[in-house]
């Protein structure tokens, strides 16, 4: 059904929710990751079963003939949500938001390693431009050497990673659309992550408490609604079409991180965001006229 006004309409209403669930995962406050991943995940399924039930039906959503194939998509996109919230901990909501915006960079060169996919001159060109862009997101948190040698205590260098991961889980959702449609991989990938979350907790549950319940409730709602206008607003317009809406959610990052934290985005990271964003668009762009699928966000934030 090609309806592109709603499908940028649902676009651009996913990037709000994932917005969303970002403040909220930092309004839990100190919360372990594992617990927050199995609230994410548990209560994202609710909006699922409330459209499945209107639509394509809850046992043709729980179907499939590859759960091991789910699970690895699962444990990567699992591996990606738990880099994300523990990079939330550190950067500020724009700074997070900008290091996803490398994913598709990523998945260029990942998809041409895996799928054999042939990447000419002018996206080769992007891909450096973009990993350019990523330099200068760096600096501000002491440049590449610097995040490095921190490790695991630089917020930019989870996230970097973070994006990287999520680069594999596209290159896994475009094998698995073949056989499976959006609603079972994102089912799949919420009990596999729920798994997850709950093993973490054994020993070591802490009770929220207060205002922690409502964070860590509405982090899964507004995650479950994020993924679910994302696999529709595919079914209403082309990839190619919604790939530069993405970049919507910068605003509402820089905008709502301002209101709610006070947040005043570093100049040198909205510059190198600008940049990758350039080289995205321009992949989009490049593929469009190649008539291949662009690369779409994983469902795994």
């Amino acid at each position: 059904m090609n309806r592109p006004l709603l499908g940028i309409a649902l676009k651009l209403g996913a990037t709000l929710a994932f917005t969303l669930m970002y403040i909220v995962v930092k309004l839990a406050g100190d919360v372990p990751l594992g617990e927050t991943i199995f609230f994410r995940a548990v209560f994202a399924l609710v909006p699922l079963f409330a459209l499945a039930v209107y639509t394509t039906g809850i046992a043709p959503m729980v179907r499939t003939r590859r759960p091991f194939v789910h699970l690895t998509r699962s444990m990567v996109g699992v591996c990606a949500m738990f880099l994300n919230f523990a990079a939330l901990k550190y950067l500020q909501l724009a700074d997070i938001t900008a290091f996803s915006f490398v994913m598709p960079i990523f998945a260029v060169v990942l998809a041409a390693l895996m799928l054999n996919e042939k990447v000419g001159i002018y996206r080769s060109m992007a891909v450096l431009i973009g990993f350019a862009g990523v330099l200068l997101m760096l600096e501000p948190h002491g440049g590449i050497r610097a995040i490095i040698a921190a490790g695991p205590s630089s917020g930019a260098g989870l996230a970097l990673l973070a994006s990287f991961m999520s680069a594999f889980v596209v290159v896994f959702i475009r094998q698995m659309s073949a056989t499976e449609n959006s609603e079972t991989i994102v089912f799949y990938f919420m009990v596999f992550s729920g798994i997850a979350g709950a093993l973490t907790m054994i020993g070591n549950f802490v009770m929220p408490t207060g205002y922690m319940w409502l964070w860590l409730v509405l982090s899964g709602l507004f995650g479950g609604v994020g993924q679910v206008c994302m696999t529709y607003s595919y079914r209403y317009a082309q990839p190619s079409l919604l790939a530069p809406f993405d970049y919507v959610a910068m605003v509402w990052a820089t905008s709502l991180g301002f209101l709610i934290f006070g947040d005043v985005p570093e100049t040198l990271v909205m510059a190198g965001a600008g940049v990758v964003i350039v080289a995205g668009l321009f992949i989009v762009w490049r593929e469009r006229r190649l008539n291949k699928k662009a690369l779409p966000l994983p469902a795994s934030i």
